[in-house]
């Protein structure tokens, strides 16, 4: 290589590091947080509060086209998602700081996708600055700047309700960076949460009225799309099937303890239900500059929203929390139970008599006179 060469090599490289494409990730000179993502319920760790400065931090969800399975009998579903779980990961950051998102579309998908974060500004929320065919991956930065909790979706031109019915939704959490407060300003923590996300499943028949399979999402493309006009759907579940969260799938806590439960619903309206329990303090619409409701018994989620509610539990036993949309619960899947050991409280609670046969009338005993005026 000639003396020419080597320098014109060198300038080359120079401009390459100095370009704004490799300076984009370190622009901002700021500290650095990779997380690992995990999936619903589960939540990965999190600070609820930060004394620290903003810093950038990581996050890097894979796409995955996948066959699943969505009931007890055992109906195919061709599922489009976030990191392989119907809904995607929770993402937690601070009001404030900087999510550097990298998405991933593997080559082995056949489909091209995208993502609009509710929680962030510009760009269709990101959906156009991300588009990724097979074998392509992207890198989205932006910034926190509204407290709350924030549905994500996948958003590809012309295919957008398919994709989010399909599975491709999950939910992003900003933080105050001093926490979560009451109506008073009086500081909220939660000693756990969960991460709900409904689904409303659109699953074509055949003739005989049985569930049709698909080798590809494609494939299922054009029957879905037909039933999905109906606006009415063959399953409403949590977190991907009926039944994720219910039986030995519960999710477990104990008397005393303060849960958190996000629900999001990225295409229909829904109505979260703790039977045997309440919301404690529900953000009905998911955004923490605003005060929490108190006392609860059913709150609403929009459509294309997450919400928040937390609860402190006061008695053992199997709790259901439900879609109080009654048939959607019980007929189409939208249950789950919360499994909570401890000591019985009689004192909020107690059988005074178990049930038996019914006493037969006293001897004479005359029946009520009705009153008429």
């Amino acid at each position: 290589m000639t003396r020419r060469m080597k320098l014109l090599l060198g300038v080359a490289l120079a401009a390459m590091l100095t370009s704004p494409a490799a300076l984009a990730a370190d622009d901002l000179k700021l500290p650095r947080k990779a997380v690992e993502l995990v999936a619903p319920p589960f939540v990965h760790p999190h600070e609820q509060t930060t004394k620290d400065g903003p810093k950038i931090v990581e996050f890097k969800l894979t796409i995955k086209e996948s066959e699943v399975v969505i009931d007890d009998a055992g109906t195919k579903f061709q599922a489009m998602t976030f990191g392989g779980s119907m809904p995607g990961p929770m993402m937690v950051l601070h009001e404030g700081d900087y999510m550097e998102l990298t998405l991933v579309n593997p080559a082995s998908n056949t489909m091209p996708h995208n993502i609009d974060l509710h929680s962030a500004t510009g760009g269709l929320g990101g959906g156009a600055l991300t588009h990724v065919g097979p074998g392509e991956q992207v890198v989205l930065r932006w910034k926190a700047t509204r407290p709350g909790v924030f549905v994500y979706h996948c958003a590809p031109e012309g295919m957008i309700p398919w994709h989010v019915v399909s599975g491709m939704h999950g939910t992003v959490m900003v933080l105050p960076r001093d926490g979560l407060k009451d109506e008073v300003g009086k500081p909220l923590r939660y000693d756990k949460i969960f991460y709900i996300g409904e689904n409303d499943l659109y699953v074509p028949k055949d003739e005989k009225g049985k569930y049709k399979r698909y080798d590809s999402p494609g494939e299922a493309f054009s029957d879905t799309t037909e039933v999905m006009r109906k606006l009415i759907p063959t399953h409403v579940v949590f977190n991907g099937r009926v039944g994720s969260l219910t039986g030995k799938n519960a999710l477990t806590a104990k008397v005393g303890e303060t849960v958190m439960i996000v629900h999001s619903q990225a295409n229909r309206d829904t109505r979260p239900h703790l039977i045997g329990g309440h919301g404690d303090y529900v953000w009905e619409a998911g955004k923490f500059n605003n005060p929490p409701q108190k006392d609860l018994e059913t709150w609403f989620i929009r459509g294309g929203s997450a919400g928040a509610a937390i609860y402190k539990f006061r008695e053992p036993g199997i709790y259901a929390y439900v879609n109080h949309n009654l048939i959607e619960a019980v007929e189409l899947g939208a249950t789950a139970h919360i499994k909570v050991d401890g000591k019985w409280n009689d004192d909020l609670m107690k059988q005074i008599t178990p049930p038996g046969p019914i006493p037969p009338d006293k001897v004479g005993a005359a029946e009520p006179a009705a009153v008429t005026r």
